[in-house]
């Protein structure tokens, strides 16, 4: 019986090396796309209240887990049954992440300015209740984006882990998965927080010394990052559309050869987002329209 049981052990720490051998491989291999996470969700948790950040966080991160529990076994069992269909689902997923990327550089460039998002904390009950949807808005587009881009991260990571055993998948693909929604929120939370670390700095040090010299800068250095990571956010998006449809759309992979990866990604990207967009605009303008003309009529 000893001897059946130190087996047992034996197995277990066999396992385990090739689950962390796998983990490592696989996690390489979505770090590309685990900073492109992290830029595009930065940018969304921010512009609240202070005190509603990390509430807001937390939901986003609660979301980004039920995301990870739905799309994790789904992916195995099509990985399984119906390999074909993991395919089409990145590139549905790759055109909405194209929009997006396309909707915010229109936005910045022939829109009016965004709103900034913060109030002062004492507000009408109207204007909370604003502010309220606001937060679901952002929270719900978040949740989204962090769905199509768990999608990449589970697909390269089951596909990392592909000639290993069933068991060895389900625990690689999972380990990553988690480790990709801790790693990046985490990371998104002490971006958020640092201006008030720095606030907390400046009140400990009497605002004299380097305390208070590191405290001023974590402040006026926030807003930058923001813009920074709302840049790079924008850019990822498109380079990880791009990357999709280059991947797994054998015309356009070997289409401008010449061209370097990520000039190629980023131009596919912007011009499928520009297609989808240019769709989604004329639908929504002829939906309006006959919305209108087809309203409620008086009668004489």
């Amino acid at each position: 019986m000893a001897s059946g049981f130190f087996a047992i052990l034996d197995d277990i720490a066999f396992l385990m090396d090739d689950v962390a051998l796998a983990t490592k491989v696989a996690t390489k291999k979505t770090a590309g796309i685990l900073g492109d996470d992290l830029a595009v969700n930065a940018e969304k948790a921010t512009g609240f209240l202070s005190e509603r950040e990390l509430p807001v966080l937390w939901a986003i991160t609660k979301g980004s887990l039920v995301n990870k529990l739905i799309i994790v076994p789904i992916a195995l069992l099509l990985s399984v049954f119906l390999p074909a269909a993991i395919k089409y689902i990145l590139l549905l997923g790759g055109l909405y992440l194209a929009y997006e990327g396309v909707e915010k550089i229109i936005e910045y460039f022939f829109h009016h300015p965004k709103k900034e998002h913060t109030v002062i904390k004492e507000t009408p009950q109207g204007s909370a209740e604003v502010n309220l949807e606001n937060e679901k808005d952002k929270i719900k587009s978040a949740v989204t984006t962090d769905f199509i881009l768990s999608i990449e991260i589970v697909i390269i990571a089951l596909g990392s882990a592909a000639e290993q055993s069933i068991t060895i998948q389900i625990v690689t693909v999972s380990a990553v998965a988690l480790l990709a929604t801790v790693g990046v929120y985490g990371i998104v939370a002490l971006i958020v927080r640092s201006d008030d670390a720095g606030y907390k700095l400046i009140k400990k040090s009497g605002d004299k010394g380097i305390l208070s010299k590191l405290g001023h800068m974590l402040v006026k250095a926030l807003p930058v990052m923001i813009k920074v990571l709302g840049a790079v956010g924008t850019v990822a998006l498109l380079l990880v559309s791009g990357g999709i449809f280059v991947h797994n759309i054998e015309y356009f992979h070997h289409l401008f050869p010449a061209l370097p990866a990520t000039i190629k990604e980023l131009g596919f990207g912007l011009v499928m987002g520009l297609i989808v967009f240019l769709l989604t605009t004329g639908f929504k303008k002829i939906f309006f329209k006959n919305k209108q003309t087809s309203g409620p009529q008086t009668s004489h």
